[in-house]
């Protein structure tokens, strides 16, 4: 159960950094979103007039951050189930600030939503596993 929970933490990981680094490229090499099929309209609620800075963060702080705990999970260091639920709240909580500002919900916030809360239960899992052995 412990190897299952572990790899699905880095797999995920991946998949939302590798996701992150390219959505935050492409918003920060065209913050009118044009790139990526999207107007300036939907940041009408928030406090961007483009998407520069929403760009920067999701490629840095969502991106790069799960890459390096990807590495940093697979390769056990410790606190590693601590880092997987830390991960698995930024990225819900990014995806509600997200869903909060452009005051809609699509498909892509449920699946990173739900990529979150596997990333919390394979955290949960990997900690009650490290305090047990």
């Amino acid at each position: 159960m412990k190897k299952s929970a572990h790899i699905l933490a880095v797999l995920i990981l991946i998949f939302n950094g590798v996701s992150a680094c390219f959505g935050g490229w492409m918003l920060t090499a065209s913050p009118d979103g044009s790139s990526l099929g999207m107007t300036v309209s939907l940041l009408e609620h928030s406090p961007f007039g483009n998407f520069l800075i929403p760009g920067i963060v999701l490629f840095t702080v969502i991106g790069l951050l799960s890459l390096v705990s990807a590495y940093l999970i697979f390769r056990h260091v410790t606190r590693y189930s601590f880092l997987t639920i830390l991960m698995g709240l930024i990225l819900i909580g990014w995806i509600v600030v997200q869903a909060i500002m452009i005051q809609t919900v699509n498909y892509l916030h449920v699946i990173f939503v739900a990529a979150g809360l596997l990333l919390i239960v394979s955290g949960l899992l990997l900690r009650k596993q490290n305090i047990i052995t």
